[in-house]
């Protein structure tokens, strides 16, 4: 790659970036070409997005089907309170689009149908899950696994959270045998509360990690699960491994 990909005012918009080693003007020109989707724009999405946009990823899709509501403003930070009733990924979109004019932001505001996801995750890089429902997840994991697709998946919730990503190569677990181990039972931030920051935190570790892996630059989440516990502000590893009874990803 040569760095005319670049124009000189997005040079100038990433020169910080540019400027580390490991990206360079060749990742921040694959940032460029990249397309990447951040499937639901509510705390985790918010933040996600906007680090994504900020970066420089070429294009980025916004996927939601709900409204704003007042409860959300506390933690989902790219909606006003003048979007109430709006689509969420509309109004993420209008907000990003006014902070970084250089990308294409593409707003899909509806729920997506197993055939739309998949047509999702093969027309992507990379696929960011910011979801809260256990069935969306599962299935955007057996469409990102027969597209190859990466997937980086989080939860969070109360003062804690969660990360993890998934390659879908042979040796690697994917989100089904990850969710074997807690079954089927989840709380919801109306449930159990949520910190606004806390949101924040995995949100933007979420973004984080799809850099690197469109980059292809250090040691990312895969095989390995990143647990924070932000009262105590600790984080902690567990290993995840490839479940041999996974129906999705050992067939």
């Amino acid at each position: 790659m040569t760095k005319d990909i670049l124009s000189p005012n997005q040079e100038r918009r990433y020169a910080r970036q540019i400027s580390l080693p490991s990206v360079d003007f060749d990742g921040q020109e694959k940032l460029q070409l990249a397309s990447v989707a951040v499937v639901g724009v509510g705390g985790l999405g918010c933040s996600a997005a906007q680090y994504l946009a900020a970066s420089g990823v070429g294009t980025l899709t916004l996927v939601d089907f709900d409204e704003v509501e007042l409860s959300n403003l506390q933690r989902q930070v790219l909606h006003q309170t003048v979007d109430i009733g709006v689509n969420k990924a509309e109004s993420a979109a209008q907000l990003l689009r006014l902070n970084n004019p250089e990308i294409t932001i593409n707003a899909v505001p509806k729920k997506l149908d197993v055939k739309a996801l998949e047509a999702l995750c093969l027309s992507h890089d990379v696929v960011v899950d910011c979801t809260d429902n256990l069935e969306i997840r599962q299935q955007l994991n057996q469409s990102c696994f027969i597209n190859k697709t990466p997937l980086v998946s989080a939860a969070a919730i109360r003062l804690e959270g969660m990360v993890t990503v998934f390659d879908y190569q042979d040796k690697s677990p994917c989100y089904h045998c990850f969710s074997q181990l807690f079954g089927e039972q989840q709380l919801s931030c109306l449930d159990a509360g949520v910190l606004a920051p806390s949101v924040g935190i995995i949100g933007a570790i979420q973004a984080c990690e799809a850099i690197k892996v469109v980059i292809g630059i250090g040691d990312t989440l895969v095989g390995r699960l990143l647990i924070g516990d932000f009262s105590t502000m600790t984080f902690r590893e567990m290993k995840l491994s490839k479940s041999h009874s996974c129906s999705i990803c050992n067939t």
